[in-house]
């Protein structure tokens, strides 16, 4: 999508024309008089502005899988972070990858809250599967582990008003040297519909060539549709590919539901700052791409475990909100801080990450060692986080021009602005020329809501 290919100014009067087109080849031509002198006609002059700040933001993107699925960033709980790939119930039963973890985590989900703030997949991860399929070629799930299988396991989860999410692998083997679906897309994709899965995790080991790797990735989506049964795809397609050549986001997106670009979350700051920077460093490649039905996904979320400070906490929720990104927790709901509990449920945050417009964020500006990140929402609002890399010394303040945010227009002649993370609190009315000043914690972020007023 090419932007503002034409951009005049004459006067007096002022006549700004605008020109711009969106990708299915449709052209639009906006066009904005004022005087300048005496009775400026700012009224209709900010209304057209805001009119184009609409037009501009709802240019559609690159064509999504057709499944009508995930049409905001999925939400849920995925188990590998935390559990990886504990299969020792004996010495550890309450922390091996078993149908007992998950029910608990099910029956967690449905009455501690996190199902009524939208977070409704419960997703299994490697290791599940018993290590070779069963006489007719399907894949089973470990017996001892999982004694119910995975459709008693689903029927459970649906109980409880939640969907299962299943985990599986192009390649010969999954990653942890379990059956592959290599030879099986179509009986694995049949056999996950029979069960009632409602969620696919497709990783990429063991795939022999790139070409496996595309076909494989383009073979299991069509085959899932064919089922009939609504199944959410998770791909790792981009992650294992980037180290051979640059993905075509455009055509992953007309597969995929949402997709891995880089390194497995580890519970530790320096994973997320390199989430971060490689998002940011690649963001004109794979932000666009990003919309209603296909989402960049950067990993879970590692809120509520050992590895990260509180400020630090609050970093990743608030980016992962900017980004548009799936909010997959991996951590125990069984041992977690209601500080932390309060966050993952924080309703102000996950509506940003939710919003319905589904135009992912992006990294504005980086300046010593404070980074400025913005998305816009729907309702011409727009979301900033300021983040604070500084990892020495104390709290830091940030000013910068309200002029400089959200295109320009966030605050058209005026705003309200609404800080939401670290705690919420109105920072009150801006106009268009004001300054911001903003403190921020060491490796934390400010979360603000800026809203007409």
């Amino acid at each position: 999508m090419s932007l503002f290919n034409n951009s005049q100014v004459i006067g007096p009067p002022l006549k700004l024309s605008l020109k711009t087109r969106v990708t299915d080849g449709n052209s639009y031509r906006i066009t904005v008089a004022m005087k300048l002198k005496n009775g400026i006609q700012q009224p209709g002059f900010l209304l057209a502005l805001r009119f184009l700040a609409l037009v501009f933001w709802s240019f559609p993107g690159a064509r999504a899988l057709d499944n009508g699925l995930a049409m905001t960033p999925t939400m849920g709980w995925l188990h590998w972070e935390r559990f990886m790939c504990n299969v020792d119930c004996q010495e550890e039963p309450d922390s091996c990858i078993s149908e007992k973890l998950f029910m608990q985590m099910a029956e967690l989900m449905d009455s501690d809250g996190w199902k009524d703030v939208g977070y409704e997949y419960l997703c299994i991860d490697d290791c599940w599967m018993a290590p070779k399929r069963d006489s007719k070629g399907r894949l089973q799930a470990d017996p001892k582990r999982f004694p119910g299988g995975i459709q008693g396991l689903a029927n459970y989860v649906h109980s409880k008003g939640l969907k299962l999410g299943i985990y599986a692998d192009v390649g010969n083997k999954t990653c942890a040297g379990f059956p592959g679906s290599f030879g099986y897309y179509d009986i694995d994709a049949k056999t996950f519909a029979d069960w009632g899965v409602d969620l696919l995790k497709f990783d990429g080991c063991h795939c022999d060539s790139m070409e496996h790797l595309e076909n494989g990735y383009k073979h299991m989506s069509l085959a899932l549709n064919r089922t009939g049964r609504s199944i959410v795809y998770s791909c790792e397609w981009p992650l294992y590919m980037w180290p051979f050549r640059k993905p075509n986001y455009t055509e992953i997106r007309q597969y995929c539901n949402h997709w891995r670009n880089f390194d497995d979350v580890y519970d530790s700051w320096q994973s997320i700052k390199n989430i971060l920077d490689w998002t940011s460093s690649n963001q004109k490649r794979i932000v666009d791409v990003a919309g209603p039905g296909g989402w960049n996904d950067p990993d879970m979320l590692v809120i509520g475990n050992f590895g990260l400070s509180w400020d630090q906490q609050v970093t990743q929720m608030a980016l992962w909100a900017i980004m548009a990104a799936p909010l997959l927790m991996s951590n125990d709901l069984r041992h977690i801080s209601p500080q932390a509990k309060a966050l993952l449920q924080d309703k102000d945050v996950i509506a940003i990450n939710q919003d319905p417009l589904g135009k992912q964020g992006y990294r504005l500006r980086k300046e010593d060692n404070i980074e400025v990140w913005e998305r816009p929402l729907s309702d011409l609002a727009w979301a900033v986080a300021m983040v604070n890399l500084q990892e020495i010394g104390g709290p830091r303040f940030y000013t910068i021009s309200i002029a400089s945010l959200g295109q320009g227009m966030a605050c058209i002649p005026d705003c309200i602005i609404t800080q939401l993370l670290p705690v919420k609190r109105k920072l009150g009315f801006y106009q268009w020329t004001s300054d911001l000043k903003i403190q921020i914690n060491p490796t934390g972020t400010v979360l603000l809501r800026l809203a007409a007023n």
